[in-house]
């Protein structure tokens, strides 16, 4: 009777993981819905108003704060940024209501002098909350904001910033052990003497986002940090972010976000979906990154669409769908944890990408860069269908769980990779489900035997 049970028990939970296979739209609309745009009053105020050249060469900030100071007077407006060039020596600070306008032509450049985003502020580094440098565009607890226009944002992280690099090791370590020893975060201050690099654009704390069809370029370290936020729409932005560590867009503790039709070419993650650190991020297991649609992007750069490695708060309903690459990808769909994250990815929905050359497919990995013993991941519910690619210069499919921590309930479902030159490795998996993958040149039925055989 107990084995009959069993039987039956494991027949429906299979069938159950089955029916979830197909691409859920009616839970990608519910997270479009909720979604709001920024409401930004009417009032407009041109950065030339207030005094800026736009010739390249004078120091335009106090020109845009005033603009900003203005738009906080009238309880919001857009600030409208003409054709120009404009040089800002320090950061733009957003209050409430407000929508950055860049026009055709338009470009704002920031000054690469670390002192210039003096005083600090607080802010997240690689999934620590601390003190650090200002972010180059910054908002901490602000309402209906935007960033929308034609023009470009340029973070000109190529030199001074770019050296940091090199440096940062012992801040960056420094950093990891203030997070597992749960040091006050009034007692982490970092900027004037370290070497923590900080971002181009950072929302924390932050609703009703919009940032719409302006170019990214050159970002000191991640492009757009979405921290602590939510009811957010990123979209038609074009990059060009080639320095270290310029991910495109890095949603961390985030819920309700959009993510559609961008032209990504960056040196780093496309996209990486966040959730804090080791012993800070499980501690904020209630804010977990989730509900994330991910749509019509073109992908460029080192890898398309990765989960974590910060991910210890815990990632959840992220449905990606209708993208493509437009050049080579190091990894198209990456997911990254290990050992000393914990939390979760779970329901993951990923359908209708087509992939050029990679060096990798699809990766999966719970033991990333081998680290950690004590805090295994919990990765599961993953759906992949729909996904094709020319060619996988190592391997086309990689599952790897964690011997203690199965990876389990993978569905691959309708997957052609034409070329790869290792098929499969998954390792340490529960419930892993194939139905119609091809990898290589698919097999057509047997032949016969030949005549000349001889028995």
């Amino acid at each position: 009777m107990k084995k009959s049970f069993f039987i039956i028990a494991l027949l429906l939970s299979v069938s159950s993981f089955a029916q979830n296979t197909i691409f859920p739209a009616d839970s990608v609309s519910a997270i479009i819905k909720r979604i709001q745009l920024p409401k930004i009053p009417d009032f407009k105020i041109s950065v030339i108003k207030t005094g800026a050249r736009g010739d390249s060469i004078s120091n335009d900030k106090p020109a845009f704060d005033k603009a900003m100071a203005q738009c906080k007077k009238n309880k919001g407006g857009t600030i409208v940024v003409p054709k120009g060039t404009y040089t800002l020596n320090g950061p733009i600070h957003f209050v409430s209501h407000v929508n950055l306008l860049l026009e055709k032509g338009a470009k704002i450049r920031f000054s690469d002098n670390p002192n210039y985003y003096l005083p600090m502020v607080l802010t997240s580094w690689e999934g620590t909350m601390l003190f650090n440098y200002s972010p180059l565009i910054y908002a901490n607890n602000c309402t209906d904001i935007a960033i929308t226009g034609q023009g470009t944002i340029d973070g000109e992280g190529g030199k001074v910033w770019n050296s940091y690099k090199v440096k940062e090791g012992p801040d960056k370590k420094l950093s990891r052990e203030m997070n597992h020893t749960a040091t006050p975060v009034k007692d982490r201050k970092f900027g004037n003497g370290h070497f923590l690099r900080p971002q181009l654009i950072q929302f924390f704390d932050c609703r009703n986002i919009l940032i719409e069809n302006v170019t990214v370029e050159d970002s000191p370290f991640w492009c757009i940090h979405l921290l602590k936020s939510e009811s957010i729409t990123v979209r038609g932005l074009k990059y060009n972010a080639f320095n270290a560590n310029n991910d495109g867009v890095d949603p961390e503790y985030c819920k309700d976000v959009l993510i559609e039709d961008i032209d990504f070419n960056n040196a780093d993650d496309n996209i990486a979906i966040k959730a804090g650190r080791d012993h800070e991020g499980r501690a904020n297991a209630n804010t977990p990154s989730q509900n994330i649609v991910i749509r019509n992007c073109r992908f460029k750069g080192l890898h398309g669409v990765v989960l974590g490695s910060e991910m210890s708060a815990g990632i959840k309903n992220v449905y990606i769908d209708n993208c493509k690459t437009v050049g080579y990808l190091k990894r198209g769909i990456y997911f990254k944890t290990n050992a000393d994250r914990g939390g979760y990815i779970k329901n993951i929905y990923i359908s209708n990408i087509a992939l050029d050359e990679v060096e990798d497919c699809i990766y999966i990995t719970a033991n990333y860069q081998g680290e950690g013993s004590e805090f295994p991941s919990d990765v599961s519910d993953i759906y992949l269908s729909g996904i094709t690619c020319n060619k996988a210069k190592e391997t086309a499919i990689i599952i790897q769980g964690y011997a203690q921590k199965k990876v389990r309930n993978v569905s691959l479902k309708n997957i052609e990779i034409k070329s790869a030159k290792n098929g499969l490795t998954i390792l340490n998996t529960e419930n892993v489900t194939v139905d119609n993958v091809v990898i290589g040149q698919k097999a057509t039925v047997p032949t016969a035997v030949s005549n000349s055989v001889k028995h």
